[in-house]
């Protein structure tokens, strides 16, 4: 029982799942209790047993399943959807057909009978659609089924159960059923059940996996069978209906290839079925292949053989149902032109298919349009299968869309055309027995005869009786009389019905009088004649009869002229008629008396017959004349015609050809005209009418851009005059036409700018060749074929959608690993954007979903670069085609944030601005619920801002009932938020006003094409582009409705509203007011929080789109600001934020208004004692810096006012880092401006100001006096000298380290100020004073000052202090120090201003005397020629350093330099010096850092990584490695492999890699060395690591390792080398071990390798190698020369022979056995020089060089026989030179290869009293006053013999010793020049002294006082 009493306890849903089955069956009793009293369907607690319900009815105990069955029962009853009486709408059916089929071959009866029933079931719901699913199962079993199937009744069956949130359904199937049971209304029963897709309900089938692994190979073999295998394989995998999505794009390909370009037409059909079956297996997804495929299969039409057109037909039809019939249209309408007949028949005869599966909706006029005026032509077609063909395709289109919406598109056919359509109309069977639009087909009188031609239509309604009928008449007398141009003798006769006699009969006299009389009988006539029977075209004819247009007397001409104007303003006037006139009215354009008439005529022919059609004779004609007057009076007429006429339907291309033409005139009027029209064309263009003529010469394209200019920002005016087309429209109420065609107001009307202009077809340049560059491995050669395909884009301008393979191509470089292949990529999708223009939509699947993919890129600039391309594509394309189709879902699925972040950040964007959306937006909707879950903040985020935006266009039932399908935890989750979004949904944007009504003044903004039809913020914000026109007719009665409004209080003001914003911005709820540009959530939540506490209006106009709004809205606040300053205080942070906002504006008119009310509301703000907060100084402050860098004078003015406002009402304190912050911008401006304002801050508030130290900021300040600009220099030295005037000598410990050209200014800038403040009065001025009192606590942060605060008496004498000393610069320090003593005594602080008055001047005029001043030495002392030298000497100096952070940031430093290869030169000179800081830092590293454990290993990791990065930068620049001396190099190379024999290396995490990096940095210093210097360190390495027996074992093999290599390199290097060198050094190595000692080596690779190295050496030189052995002094006993005879096999001794060679100085070198008459002749040579003129020097420098070199050489022979002068002269010379030299090597440190170590810290130590005593003895040596003077020695031993290689750290002591003896001489030398001996002693005694006297003598002042 124990156990028994636990598990009653439990509860319910535990007990179901106890082990004990007693347990199990009280909990499955309870639960049907717990079910049966249950009554909310939805509640909680149906969740908990969600997953048990199986376990209830599978239960092990016999006795428990009971139980549990009947609960399992009771919780479907109640809880779960079940059973057949609920539809197949509540049934989710698609898993249970997926099963179905298994449960036919159970082995159960009982199962297979249960499935049979199922099925039949099912069938009744589904019908067909079941079917494809079950043709697997047993075929006797099928056969039963279809019998069964046949028996249903064809009526579809009712849902008789409802869930209880269907109840009002069920209300009304009760009602129905107690009406009259089956008597219920059809169309419920359309509604309620819907038809079920087949392709739903299979299951997708993998095929790429599957494909042949030689398919690609054998679909390009030369064998048609092998082919064909590889295509009948692919055929049996696309014969799945359904198949699963995948990269299909080169199987595509490759059958396209196919189709296109195999002869074998038995191949062609079969890959025309592969691609249909590809098509119906992937419905939409298949959609981003079908640009690519439809021109081909388009294109294969013209093969004749039935079994191929019909297999291109179904694949084109199967790919109408992937895409929409608006993507093919353009393919299309390229067909329709081609030559073969076949062609044009086979694309009509599909777009009759496409369009019988279309609807109203779906076949927009936009579409249909194009493709009527297309089948238009192929009506009057030469063959006849093309003209049935576009019968039937244009009665299929009257069928769908009903004859209103067809008829404008065929009014120039004639009747008995119509009638055809009609007819093919009437016999169209749409597919579902839907009526079409053209419902009046069905009632067509089929047993009587036709009408008459004349009735109208019988089915058009009432209210178009009257168009219908003109309609009519017009089209009886224009077709069948007119359209067909009539014979002259008709055409009398029908002239004589209507004119009298006597007028034709003196038309023709050849009297004018006569003929005067008739014209004015004949105008009489056209006036009084009723305008349905006026045969235009007979009358028009009467006038050209002779003398016709050549008529001579101007009157009759005039008279004649009019009339035709009269004839197309009253008559049916059609184009035959006018083409009779045209040429004559052409003629007569230009004609001085007859060219007003002829104008009114040309535009009486405009309304008549349309503008573009008249425009386009009238062009053609007149250029095909010569008469230039005719020609500019024809451009003047359409100039001004486009402005009546409006700009739709003209054509551009053509107007542009004759206009380039008259461009190139030599007529100056003619041009002149050109450029006129040219100006209202750019009225409707826009910008993009000036890319067609920038070809032309620069003086022209001037004038053009000149009348370009002189229509900037007009408006293009309202039409006055229609077509009488559209007239008839506008009056018969049908304007939907007119705005189609654009013929109405509009001006541009509906008619996209961008469809006019002339596009060039590229796909022939985007060759199979370029498709290949793009896609090959190397990278290299894909870039060049992305700049080629670039380079296409670019040259031509606009182009077609038809682009090739391009779209495949470029799909797969948006995934290219090269990630500035990506960038590449989505700036040609830009460019090609903006060149194809609307055409790019079909281009949306294969090219604009793959960029949504680069939106998950790690990297954020090619994040940014895929959102611009997404926004330049949207612009052009819309969004409905992204939205449509499983694409756009498919993205979202990817489970990538920044993807995630991205797209629903767009989407939260761009939804808000559709009016409608496509429905399979719904598919996105479970992938934003599981986004409103991520892990990630930001994608939960951007979900919810997403969500209203989605819930606007699906609605909220929608997606509450999407959420059925989530985890309940997440339902009710997602639910809340519903719940929140359903508060802040947006509305829909309102339906656009229709432009071309009657009642439309307003025209169209002149780039049409630019129009921004989305509101958002953002993109307004980035856009300077300002659309004119925006406020129509409704807008301006809003705005006058408003301005009863405005009265009230602009803010509202809100008690604790803005601590309550802080708050919430604290606490990251809100977002923090900082960015680089102003993004969209930024905008949004500044709109949200103003909302609360701005005037409604006043938020509208601050976020207007139009400039002049923000200026009105300032204007308004400026007005009310004094009488609302509470208010304005209250809302004092989101005012500030709007202003940040408009910083980002270019306009300048905006930026002076908001400058003018900052300086207002800052001196406001200042009367009213508030002050900032740091909430609202941050959000606004930085942003004001940056417009403190504009352009403009005045601008910068005012924000330097405003900043100087600033600190009155916040801490200059805290304005400081602030500016510091301004000082790193790029703008040079800004940087000057920022500095200048620093310099004030500090000179009105002393330093406590410099924050956080005035130590960092004065050397931050300090940088800026090396910097490029003039500008920027002058201000930082400016700003420094602020700091000297307050602080004195001291500002030099501030400012650091400069260098000698920084320094020097900064002094020479320091005395001149010294100058003019010397003269400056000590007092300051009183607004001085003021300004300077008012900062008494630069560190305060209250919101308000007290009321009334006296001032801090202590403060204002620190005021008075710090003033006494900016006007005496020359004051110590020790001065101010006891100050601040005085200050601390408060009971005699009043007595201090006295104190500061006392004559003190005498005091202070010692301290005026010593310059320089004395302070410790500098760095910058140790350079004297070169201040950069001196920097990286600085820099460098710390790479040794012992601390491991600073030594890295030196190394960045100096890495910075040589990755910028302009500036990597500034190294040249230092390489030696770097390298010793570096081999020394790398000893500390192996001796101490990896010795020391607390040491984190990670540190050490990183300064090796930093060092060989820095030297693998060095060695890859040749020029610089290839200055890297021997001994240094031989330092170098021992430090790195001992890197890599050290074995705690390998054992630290990445020591591995690290020992790689290092490896490699071996062979690029062997490479890219010098490489005789290379060989030399090797060879000297060698034998030092041989007679070592301590180092490493592997270190020699290495070394060896090493030469070889270099021995590999010898064949390209030996031109290069200094042979005389590597031998010497071959030859001391052998000495030291010989060839016996060598052998005796453990191993004999040193042999080898030194063997090898000569061997090659010989190898390549030959005997000549002989010749460079002139180094060794005794070589007869060098091992060395009988070695190499014996290689090159040369006997006996050949020195004799030998040219001496000179080592690298290029001088001679004596040998033992040289003659003496070469060296008599030498030392000849050289004396004939010294004793000439013109070449002493020379010769001195020869002798000095010689001697240096032979030390042994006896001059004594040649200077026995001169005079004592001459012997004098040259003693002098020779010791000059050496002083000379000496001096040089000592003094020019900066210059020398080694490291300079300064003796002083860097923080300037003082010297100890040693380095001085060291200076002091150098000295005395020096000057000959040392202990022991050394004797001058005899000129012959001058100079000691030839120095021998040392290695870099003897050269870095002998640098140290330099480095003392510089310092000291360049301050004796200094100090000798400057100063007088007795001069130099006073100051070097002055300072002590002085400072000593000084302080006793201000004790005692300070002790009289007391």
């Amino acid at each position: 029982m124990g156990d028994e009493s636990e598990w009653m306890k439990l509860p319910i849903d535990q007990k179901c799942e106890h082990k004990v089955w007693k347990a199990r069956l009280n909990g499955y009793e309870e639960a049907l209790k717990l079910f049966q009293r249950i009554g909310d369907e939805k509640s909680p607690e149906w969740g908990k047993y969600l997953g048990l319900i199986k376990k209830f009815v599978t239960d092990s105990n016999a006795v428990a399943q009971l139980k549990g069955l009947e609960a399992a029962l009771a919780f479907v009853e109640n809880a779960h959807v079940a059973g057949n009486e609920f539809g197949s709408k509540i049934v989710t059916l698609k898993p249970v057909v997926k099963a179905l089929p298994k449960q036919f071959e159970s082995r159960e009866k009982a199962v297979r009978d249960e499935a049979k029933l199922l099925a039949i079931e099912i069938y009744k719901w589904i019908r067909d659609a079941l079917r494809p699913p079950l043709q697997s199962i047993n075929s006797v079993q099928l056969k039963e089924l279809e019998e069964e199937w046949v028996k249903l009744p064809t009526s579809p069956p009712k849902q008789t159960r409802f869930l209880r949130s269907q109840q009002d359904l069920k209300a009304k199937f009760e009602q129905h059923q107690a009406q009259g049971g089956d008597q219920s209304d059809g169309d419920d029963e359309v509604d309620t059940v819907a038809p079920v897709d087949p392709y739903e309900l299979l299951e997708a089938v993998e095929i790429l996996s599957k494909l042949p692994k030689d398919f690609y190979d054998k679909i390009e073999a030369k064998k048609w069978q092998e082919r064909k295998e590889a295509l009948e394989a692919v055929e049996t995998l696309t014969k799945n209906p359904k198949i699963e999505n995948g990269e299909y794009g080169d199987l595509v390909r490759a059958l396209t290839k196919v189709v296109g370009k195999d002869a074998n037409v038995m191949l062609v059909t079969l890959a025309a079925k592969c691609l249909a079956g590809l098509a119906a297996g992937l419905r939409k997804k298949f959609g981003t292949y079908a640009g690519h495929v439809v021109p081909t299969l388009l294109e294969k039409f013209k093969e004749k053989k039935p079994q191929v057109v019909q297999a291109l037909q179904e694949a084109m039809d199967a790919i109408f149902y992937t895409t929409t019939l608006q993507n093919m249209s353009e393919d299309i309408l390229g067909v329709m032109d081609n030559k073969n007949p076949s062609i044009k028949q086979h694309a009509s005869l599909f777009l009759a298919r496409s369009f019988r599966h279309c609807t109203q909706a779906t076949l927009p006029k936009s579409v249909l349009k194009p493709l009527c005026a297309a089948l238009i032509k192929q009506v009057n077609d030469s063959a006849p299968e093309v003209r049935e063909a576009a019968f039937e395709a244009l009665g299929t289109a009257m069928k769908v869309v009903g004859e209103k919406a067809v008829n404008p598109f065929l009014s120039d056919l004639d009747k008995l055309k119509l009638d055809k359509i009609k007819e093919c109309a009437d016999k169209v069977e749409l597919p579902g027995g839907k009526k079409g639009a053209g419902g009046g087909a069905d009632k067509k009188p089929a047993a009587k005869a036709p009408p008459p031609a004349e009735a109208p239509p019988k089915s058009s309604g009432p209210p178009k009786k009257s168009q219908a009928s003109a309609s009519s008449k017009r089209k009886s007398n224009s077709f069948t009389i007119l359209f067909n141009v009539c014979q002259i003798e008709v055409c009398e006769e029908l002239a004589a019905g209507v004119l009298p006699a006597s007028c034709l009969q003196q038309l023709d006299s050849t009297n004018w009088k006569e003929r005067l009389a008739s014209m004015e009988e004949f105008q009489k006539a056209v006036e009084t004649m009723d305008k349905a029977v006026m045969p235009c075209q007979a009358l028009v004819r009467m006038l050209a009869k002779k003398p016709g247009w050549k008529e001579t007397n101007f009157q009759v001409m005039q008279m004649k002229l009019h009339v035709v104007a009269l004839i197309a303003q009253r008559g049916q006037f059609s184009k035959t008629s006018a083409s009779v006139v045209l040429e004559g009215l052409v003629d007569k354009v230009g004609d001085v008396k007859c060219g007003g008439n002829a104008k009114e005529g040309l535009t009486a022919i405009g309304e008549a017959c349309s503008l573009p059609w008249t425009a386009e004779q009238l062009v053609s004609m007149v250029f095909a004349q010569k008469n230039p007057k005719n020609q500019a009076e024809s451009l003047n007429w359409l100039a001004n015609a486009m402005k009546e006429f409006g700009f739709a339907g003209i054509n551009v291309k053509a107007f542009i050809n004759n206009v380039k033409t008259a461009l190139g005139a030599t007529n100056p009027v003619i041009r002149s005209s050109a450029i006129t029209l040219l100006g209202v064309m750019y009225l409707y263009m826009g910008a993009p009418l000036r890319m067609f003529f920038e070809d032309e010469k620069p003086a022209l394209l001037a004038q053009i851009d000149a009348e370009f200019e002189k229509m900037q920002g007009q408006s293009p005016p309202a039409p006055t005059r229609l077509t009488k087309k559209a007239a008839a429209m506008d009056a018969g109420d049908d304007g939907e036409e007119l705005e189609e065609d654009g013929g109405g107001g509009g001006g541009g009307g509906g008619q996209d700018i961008m469809d006019l202009l002339p596009r060039t077809d590229i796909s022939e340049k985007i060759t199979p060749d370029l498709v290949s560059k793009i896609e090959d491995k190397n990278w290299k050669i894909r870039k060049e074929g992305l700049d080629e395909t670039a380079a296409i884009i670019s040259e031509a301008k606009f182009i077609t959608a038809n682009i090739g393979d391009l779209p495949l191509a470029l799909k797969g470089r948006l995934g290219d690993s090269n990630k500035i292949l990506v960038q590449q990529t989505l700036t040609i999708l830009q460019q090609l954007a903006t060149a194809m223009g609307p055409g790019l939509k079909q281009h949306v699947k294969a090219l604009g979903i793959p960029v949504i993919t680069v939106l998950g890129d790690s990297k954020v600039n090619v994040r940014a670069a895929a959102m611009a391309t997404l926004q330049a594509w949207v612009e052009q394309t819309g969004m409905k085609d992204w939205l449509e189709g499983e694409d756009f879902s498919e993205e979202l699925k990817r489970e990538n944030p920044f993807l995630r972040q991205e797209v629903l950040g767009w989407l939260a964007e761009k939804l808000p601005t559709l009016r409608s959306v496509p429905a399979d937006l719904m598919l996105c909707v479970p992938q934003l619920y599981i986004c409103l879950e991520d892990r990630n903040g930001d994608v939960r985020k951007k979900a919810q801002d997403a969500l209203p935006t989605f819930m606007m266009h699906i609605g909220y039932d929608k997606m509450l009932k999407a959420t059925g399908k989530l985890k309940t935890s997440s339902k009710d989750q997602v639910a809340g938020m519903l719940e929140k979004a359903r508060a802040v949904m947006p509305a829909k944007p309102a339906a656009p006003a229709k432009a071309g009504g009657k009642g439309s003044a307003e025209p169209r903004a002149p780039s049409g094409m630019f129009e921004n039809t989305e509101k958002d913020i953002r993109t307004l914000y980035n856009r300077s582009i300002i659309f004119p026109g925006a406020a129509g007719k409704k807008p301006a009665a809003k705005g006058l409705k408003d301005d009863e409004d405005r009265s009230g209080p602009i803010f509202i003001l809100i008690p604790n509203a803005k601590e309550q914003r802080i708050k919430e911005e604290k606490q990251l709820k809100a977002l923090k007011w900082n960015f680089m540009t102003p993004r969209d959530e930024y905008v949004e939540q500044l709109k949200t929080q103003m909302s609360t506490c701005f005037a409604k209006w006043l938020q509208d106009e601050l976020f207007h789109f139009d400039f002049q709004r923000h200026v009105k809205a300032i204007g308004v606040m400026i007005e009310r600001m004094e009488n609302e300053s509470e208010a304005t205080i209250s809302c004092l942070d989101l005012i500030l934020k709007w202003f940040t906002l408009r910083f980002f504006d270019t306009n300048t008119t905006v930026l002076m208004k908001v400058l003018e009310y900052l300086k207002l509301l800052f001196a406001m703000l200042n009367r009213e004692d508030y002050h900032l907060t740091e909430y609202e100084a941050n959000s606004f402050i930085p942003y004001l810096i940056l417009k403190v860098g504009e352009s403009k004078d005045g601008v910068r003015k005012d924000v330097r006012a405003i900043l100087g406002m600033l600190c009155k009402v916040y801490p200059a304190s805290k304005v400081f880092p602030l500016l510091m912050d301004g000082t790193k911008s790029k703008n040079s401006k800004q940087r000057a401006e920022c500095l200048e304002e620093l310099g004030c801050l500090i000179e009105g508030y002393g330093m406590n100001v410099c924050q956080p130290t005035p130590a960092k900021s004065l050397k931050e300040i300090a940088v800026h006096i090396g910097d490029r600009d003039t500008s920027v220099r002058n201000a930082a030295l400016n700003t420094v000298v602020a700091v000297y005037n307050v602080c004195g000598e001291q500002v030099y410990k501030l400012i650091g380290n400069l260098s000698e050209k920084d320094m020097s200014m900064l002094e020479e800038r320091i005395k001149r100020s010294a100058k003019k403040t010397a003269a400056a009065p000590a007092k300051p001025s009183a607004p001085e004073r003021a300004q300077r009192e008012h900062p008494t606590n630069p560190n305060a942060t209250f919101l308000r000052k007290p009321a009334q605060e006296d001032p801090n008496k202590l403060n204002q004498a620190r005021q008075n202090a710090q003033h006494s000393e900016s006007s005496h610069p020359s004051i110590p320090r020790e001065f101010q120090l006891d100050l601040d003593m005085i200050e601390m005594d408060q009971s005699r602080v009043c007595e201090l201003p006295d104190l500061v008055q006392h004559k003190l001047d005498e005091l202070l005029e010692p301290i005026m005397i010593p310059e320089p001043k004395m302070r410790s030495v500098s760095p910058h002392f140790d350079d004297l020629h070169n201040s950069t030298a001196s920097t990286i000497n600085f820099v460098i100096s710390q790479v040794a350093s012992g601390d491991i952070n600073t030594s890295i940031q030196a190394l960045a430093q100096i890495d910075e330099v040589l990755l910028q290869e302009d500036k990597a030169e500034v190294m040249s000179g230092h390489i030696d010096q770097f390298l010793i800081a570096t081999f020394m830092q790398l000893r500390l590293i192996y001796s101490t850092h990896m010795a020391d454990d607390r040491l984190p290993k990670k540190d050490i990791i990183r300064l090796y990584s930093c060092i060989i990065g820095n030297m693998l930068s060095l060695f890859s620049m040749e020029s610089l490695a290839r200055e890297a001396s021997m001994g240094v190099l031989k330092d170098l190379m021992h430090g790195l492999i001992t890197l890599m024999l050290d074995g705690r290396v390998e054992d630290i995490e990445d020591g591995q890699q690290l020992i790689r990096s290092v490896n490699l940095l071996v062979i690029r210093v062997l490479e890219k060395s010098d490489q005789t210097n290379m060989i030399s360190a090797l060879l000297v390495l060698l034998q030092d690591s041989l007679v070592a027996t301590a180092g490493p074992p592997m270190f020699s093999d290495l070394v060896m390792k090493c030469l070889w290599r270099i021995i590999r390199f010898l064949p390209e290097t030996i031109d290069s080398i200094n042979l005389d060198r590597i031998l010497l050094d071959v030859h001391n190595f052998m000495k030291v071990f010989p060839k016996e000692k060598l052998k005796q080596l453990k191993n004999d690779v040193p042999h080898r390798t030194l063997k090898t190295l000569l061997h090659t050496l010989c190898k390549l030189t030959g005997p000549k190698i002989l010749d460079h052995l002139s180094m060794i002094e005794n070589r007869n006993e060098s091992e060395l020369e009988a070695h190499l005879r014996r290689v090159v096999k040369l006997p006996g001794n050949l020195s004799g022979h030998k040219g001496d060679r000179g080592n690298e100085k290029g001088g001679l070198r004596m040998d033992d056995r040289m003659s003496k008459s070469k060296v008599s002749d030498i030392l000849s040579e050289i004396f004939k020089k010294i004793g000439s003129k013109e070449n002493t020097k020379e010769g001195l420098t020869e002798l000095y060089e010689y001697k240096q070199k032979y030390s042994d050489a006896d001059l004594e022979p040649f200077l026995k026989n001169t005079s004592q002068f001459f012997q004098s002269y040259v003693e002098r010379g020779l010791r000059m030179i050496e002083s000379e030299r000496e001096g040089k090597a000592r003094i020019q440190t900066s210059k020398g290869r080694e490291c300079v170590l300064t003796v002083l810290s860097s923080n300037n130590e003082e010297l100890k009293p040693a380095v001085y005593y060291e200076r002091l003895k150098i000295l005395r040596q020096r000057q000959g006053l040392e202990n022991n003077p050394q004797h001058r020695p005899p000129i012959s031993s001058l100079l000691s013999s030839k120095p021998s290689v040392a290695s870099s750290t003897d050269m870095l002591n002998s640098k140290l010793s330099q480095l003392k003896e510089s310092r000291e001489l360049y301050q004796q030398e200094h100090n000798t020049h400057s100063h007088s001996p007795t001069h130099t002693h006073t100051r070097s005694a002055s300072p002590a002294a002085n400072l000593d006297d000084l302080k006793k003598r201000l004790e005692r002042i300070k002790s009289n006082r007391q």
